[in-house]
């Protein structure tokens, strides 16, 4: 139970009281980010109904665009603006790597930002109402499965950090419950095509972490970030595809 509470302490602003994870359980946390995934999926589940009942089409899509980003306060988006500003600078390793520790977003970052929420504003605005609290639920949890799957194809690129501490060993659970739950929950909405998610997450985890080795030599907190929001833009783009397939 407390390392799934430290999962939920890093991937969300939900409140813990006084709880306090030791670095064995942060280790430990990373086998529960699926099971978290799945209880922030369900409550975006009902935000997505809720929002949907109250609002109109584009500015529910809108809604369902941003309102992710308060579950961590922006913590992925920020890691998804760090890497843009990096990984585009054209500077050598070194000086990317202190790019991305710099608590100030360039342009590229603020471009990243825009087209990412864009994107899944569009997506969003693309599906039927009724289609909504699935794909936003799909979405949340396919972002925080994909993490687990990055860490554990990536070593760390930095000497020391927070990130490093899910690095050196293979969270075996959390990769089986990330397969097995995106691969449920796809086939539950979807059915058969709805398998093609642990493969999406699969696929875009590898090519993220040889990106990241060959640019960096490896994985940081804020790729880590940028995986979560890829992930989802690109979960979203699978669902639009597989509903206007079955039109």
């Amino acid at each position: 139970m407390r390392s799934f509470l430290a999962a939920l302490s890093i991937l969300s602003i939900f409140p813990l009281g006084k709880f306090c994870p030791t670095e064995n359980e942060l280790k430990r946390s990373l086998n529960y980010f699926p099971l978290a995934g799945v209880l922030f999926g369900i409550i975006f589940y009902f935000i997505a109904l809720a929002v949907g009942a109250v609002c109109a089409p584009l500015p529910t899509a809108m809604l369902l665009a941003l309102l992710p980003e308060v579950l961590t306060k922006g913590f992925h988006l920020d890691g998804l603006a760090d890497t843009a500003d990096a990984f585009l600078s054209g500077r050598d390793r070194a000086r990317k790597l202190e790019i991305m520790r710099d608590s100030h977003i360039g342009t590229m970052g603020v471009g990243a930002i825009v087209a990412l929420i864009g994107m899944k504003f569009a997506l969003f605005a693309s599906l039927k109402p009724d289609a909504l609290p699935a794909a936003a639920a799909t979405m949340i949890f396919s972002g925080r499965a994909a993490i687990v799957l990055y860490i554990s194809m990536s070593r760390y690129a930095r000497v020391k950090g927070l990130g490093g501490l899910w690095f050196g060993h293979k969270a075996v659970a959390g990769i089986f419950l990330s397969l097995i739950i995106s691969a449920a929950t796809g086939f539950y909405f979807y059915a058969l095509p709805g398998l093609l998610f642990p493969v999406l997450l699969l696929t875009g985890a590898f090519i993220w972490s040889r990106i990241t080795y060959a640019v960096i030599g490896g994985a940081t907190g804020d790729t880590i970030g940028c995986c979560e929001e890829v992930s989802e833009l690109m979960t979203l783009a699978l669902i639009v595809i597989i509903i206007s397939s079955a039109a």
